[in-house]
């Protein structure tokens, strides 16, 4: 069964914003803690921004702070990755990802502790 999918994704010129969606179902629904992460050609992923469960709680990469918001919409099962001033080197594939259980901490920059991940959308940034 399905339990995450990612839309969103496209191509854009440099500066302008793009809103990813990630639609949680099944298992994933709920999780305590969820996050956005992104794999760039030729290397491997990086962590891009987690979020608790009631959304009180965010974690950033350096490379997207201030750039970049996380959020979630619980009613809707829903989690987004809004994303400004893009830069050609946001170019990559974005995948969601959900743990259902755990405390919210810095853990979650970690994709190894992950349950459940989506099938990536892809993001292009043109300069």
């Amino acid at each position: 069964q399905v339990q995450l999918v990612e839309s969103g994704g496209g191509l854009v010129q440099a500066g302008g914003s793009l809103r990813l969606s990630c639609a949680a179902s099944g298992r994933a629904r709920g999780s305590s803690g969820m996050g956005w992460f992104r794999q760039a050609p030729g290397k491997e992923r990086e962590f891009v921004a987690t979020i608790n469960l009631s959304g009180s709680n965010t974690d950033y990469a350096d490379s997207v702070k201030g750039r970049f918001t996380i959020s979630r919409d619980n009613a809707k099962n829903t989690l987004y990755l809004q994303m400004n001033s893009l830069k050609p080197e946001d170019t990559a594939v974005y995948y969601c990802a959900a743990r259902p259980r755990g405390p919210y901490s810095s853990i979650l920059r970690t994709e190894g502790i992950y349950d459940y991940w989506g099938q990536g959308t892809q993001v292009t940034v043109s300069s």
